[in-house]
């Protein structure tokens, strides 16, 4: 089994994911999860880690979709 990564595609900040692409990002973590316990019970856990940390990173973009509060707040001069 062959991994194709691509870089991680970056959003402007300040604008929303739209639902449409926060359901890509569940359906590759599912997939990327599926495929490191395959590659896991195959024995091949180098490709295993690496679909592991395809899933996690997946995670962290949908963890950084929606509004970011923090870029909201002024700091006081």
């Amino acid at each position: 089994m062959t991994a194709i990564f691509s870089t991680p595609m970056r959003s402007p900040s300040a604008a929303p994911i739209p639902d449409e692409r926060r359901g890509q990002l569940k359906q590759a973590i599912r997939d990327n999860e599926a495929r490191a316990q395959l590659a896991a019970e195959q024995g091949d856990l180098a490709q295993s880690a690496r679909f592991i940390l395809a899933a996690l990173d997946g995670e962290r973009r949908m963890a950084s979709t929606g509004p970011q509060v923090l870029q909201l707040i002024k700091p006081r001069s």
